[in-house]
């Protein structure tokens, strides 16, 4: 593991305990409220491991918070700048592709902003979010095939989606592809966290 992955896992997990222990929750109440194995959540909270992007969702969620807070390096002001080169990488590909989190808000109304590539032949797939949850997608390079559900759609340069994201889905990159695929993708996740405490 690089020096930055395993600065971005210890910062996530230093997130995880100081938002769970504000709640005054042990690790056995956050398991049950996330349903994330409470050996997950001490790995995580000691900044081992490599988490999946649905798990610090099930995780930010249960916390009420939202993923951006629980992986952002500072909280927003009136502006919050991004530099290129810095943004977390919480998805990598065993082919070189990844998904960076470049920009998000806070709670109630979460709004992500992605920046992923995908080499030919890589895929994600995600379970459903939070009900509620809309994405929209763009693509910047390349061919990306999108799986909302049951339906299958292609997309090449320069076309855009809206979908749902709480039912399963996930994107891919033909096997046959003469180039990685690249997109934008933003998630509006409303009412994280819904008044738990």
């Amino acid at each position: 593991m690089t020096a930055a992955v395993v600065a971005v896992n210890e910062q996530i997990g230093a997130r995880v305990r100081q938002h769970r222990t504000a709640h005054g929750w042990t690790l056995d109440d956050l398991a049950d409220r996330s349903g994330v194995s409470r050996r997950m959540l001490i790995t995580i909270e000691h900044g081992e491991g490599n988490p999946s992007i649905a798990t610090l969702l099930r995780i930010s969620d249960a916390l009420g918070i939202g993923l951006p807070v629980l992986v952002d390096v500072e909280r927003p002001h009136a502006l919050t700048v991004t530099a290129a080169g810095t943004a977390p990488v919480l998805w990598r590909g065993p082919r070189g592709g990844q998904a960076l989190l470049v920009a998000g808000t806070e709670p109630p109304d979460v709004v992500e902003l992605w920046d992923w590539t995908l080499q030919p032949g890589e895929a994600h797939a995600t379970e459903a979010h939070s009900a509620g949850t809309r994405e929209l997608l763009l693509v910047l390079d390349g061919a990306v095939e999108l799986r909302v559900g049951d339906r299958i759609e292609r997309l090449g340069v320069g076309d855009s989606v809206a979908f749902a994201g709480d039912v399963p889905h996930g994107y891919a990159t033909p096997a046959a592809a003469a180039t990685p695929a690249r997109f934008a993708l933003t998630v509006f996740q409303p009412q994280v966290g819904g008044g738990r405490k």
